[in-house]
């Protein structure tokens, strides 16, 4: 019965062996397994700058709060010469721990999308935000008192990713810029003060990010990943066509 089977349909045995003998599973495990290892370390290379950078805001505040430092006077005072070095000390500042950790995990998530999507620009994007975004504040925000926090490189950077997906057009990217608008599109009512009304928010802060990452997005829009155009594959010169033609057996058998 077995014999009988296999003479019936040994040419789909023969395809079998053919294809197991060309498929390689062996070889199949070994690229999965070397693929899967390098996406591990391109993740935790990802998350190494982010890491380390929160852990120094909750170092400087610790260090902060054990030794009474009141480091908060080093923050950002608009259109004050006292107030110049806080364009550079500002983001690593913050007024109490309930603020630093509502900084912590959007800074940790939106820095490891940079660093994981746009590594060839990422430093230079997260340098530019953070300078770009404190000097306009210095130059524009309201008041005497000190601006503090960093929310204001938290909405560049979430600023960048939104618009940098859209105008790339590039499919991963635009899932990055989907997830973005998903899990901080809140933060667009953060720019509005009527909202926030006798409340010591930083709303300028907020604002300058928000738009120094578009800027970014813009200017650097040709740097980084790019949409890949669709490759439809060359037309085989010694295509004679004849795959058009209908099969016709000129020779049918008799019954």
């Amino acid at each position: 019965m077995l014999i009988k089977m296999i003479l019936e349909n040994q040419r789909y045995f023969y395809f079998i062996l053919w294809c197991c003998n060309t498929f390689n599973l062996t070889t199949f495990n070994d690229k999965y397994y070397a693929v899967a290892d390098e996406e591990k370390q391109r993740i935790f290379r990802s998350l190494r700058i982010p890491v380390i950078l929160v852990l120094f805001l909750w170092l400087i505040k610790g260090m902060d709060l054990l030794f009474n430092l009141d480091l908060n006077n080093f923050g950002l005072y608009p259109l004050q010469i006292k107030g110049l070095p806080g364009i550079l000390t500002s983001p690593f500042l913050h007024a109490d721990l309930a603020h630093l950790f509502a900084n912590s995990l959007p800074l940790l998530i939106l820095g490891s999308f940079l660093f994981y999507f746009y590594k060839d620009i990422a430093w230079m994007i997260l340098f530019l935000v953070y300078l770009i975004t404190g000097i306009w504040v210095w130059v524009y925000a309201r008041g005497s008192s000190a601006h503090i926090g960093a929310s204001g490189v938290i909405y560049g950077l979430a600023s960048f990713l939104f618009f940098s997906g859209m105008i790339r057009r590039e499919t991963g990217l635009l899932v990055i810029t989907m997830l973005v608008a998903f899990l901080y599109g809140g933060l667009i009512w953060g720019v509005f003060p009527q909202l926030f009304p006798n409340q010591p928010i930083s709303w300028e802060s907020h604002l300058m990010g928000l738009l120094s990452g578009l800027v970014l997005a813009v200017y650097y829009r040709k740097q980084g990943p790019q949409r890949k155009p669709w490759d439809w594959g060359e037309e085989d010169e010694n295509d004679d066509e004849s795959w058009a033609d209908p099969q016709v057996d000129d020779h049918p058998s008799e019954h």
